[in-house]
């Protein structure tokens, strides 16, 4: 009976760690809490569960290059969250030397997401979106205006807006995982089209705008790094 017993429990233990959050790693900070924040290396990593109908959402985090979060959002319609690290910049177009960033991560292949920078500018007058890979039921706002290689990458180019400020989403033609991209030169290249002037930068946000992730996906940040001179 007794070996029974040990076995059931064995069972049990094995049982809850195959059903537990990933999250649960051995990180340096963590949370669970919707607004969760953490500062670091100058930038600041949110957990930022903002969307209607979400469920659970843990983030976790060694430093501001290598995080991740572990989310269970069902399987409906609108975007749940984006998780993401920040990093201020506050200068003008004009000023500015360069700006780039670097990224490499881990995505699931379910669910419906997609690794995301949300570049800001003018006081969150323009939303500038940089859709490095997708998966899933997502499209950006707003109607195709162009195709166009620029900052390293292929994009193909929508422009709207979500009621609160313009939105131009720089779709990846096609996914990938690791990359560097030249922000300065993708500001630049709206400038030209003459759909904003000399605009300050202000954040750049980098993470995973996730609509869906029923039974729960891990999404990891292996390394990350964005700088502006």
């Amino acid at each position: 009976m007794r070996r029974l017993r040990i076995a059931a429990s064995l069972w049990i233990a094995a049982a809850l760690l195959l059903v537990a959050p990933r999250a649960a790693h051995a990180a340096v900070w963590g949370s669970s809490d919707q607004w969760a924040t953490w500062s670091n290396g100058g930038y600041t990593l949110y957990n930022n569960i903002w969307g209607s109908g979400a469920g659970p959402q843990s983030i976790w985090a060694n430093s501001y290059s290598n995080w991740g979060v572990w989310a269970n959002h069902p399987n409906t319609g609108g975007v749940k969250a984006y998780p993401n690290a920040s990093k201020a910049v506050n200068r003008r177009l004009s000023a500015l030397g360069s700006a780039t960033s670097s990224f490499n991560v881990t995505v699931p292949g379910g669910g419906a997401y997609t690794t995301a920078y949300d570049v800001w500018a003018d006081n969150n007058a323009y939303e500038i979106m940089l859709w490095v890979n997708k998966q899933g039921a997502v499209g950006p706002i707003g109607s195709l205006q162009a195709s166009v290689t620029v900052g390293g990458h292929s994009w193909n180019v929508y422009r709207g807006s979500n009621g609160a400020n313009a939105v131009f989403s720089f779709v990846r033609t096609g996914n990938t995982n690791s990359g560097t991209v030249d922000i300065k030169a993708v500001l630049n290249w709206i400038r030209n089209r003459g759909w904003f002037g000399d605009v300050t930068l202000g954040n750049i946000q980098f993470g995973y705008e996730i609509t869906s992730a029923s039974g729960g996906l891990n999404f990891v940040t292996n390394s990350y790094s964005a700088s502006a001179s």
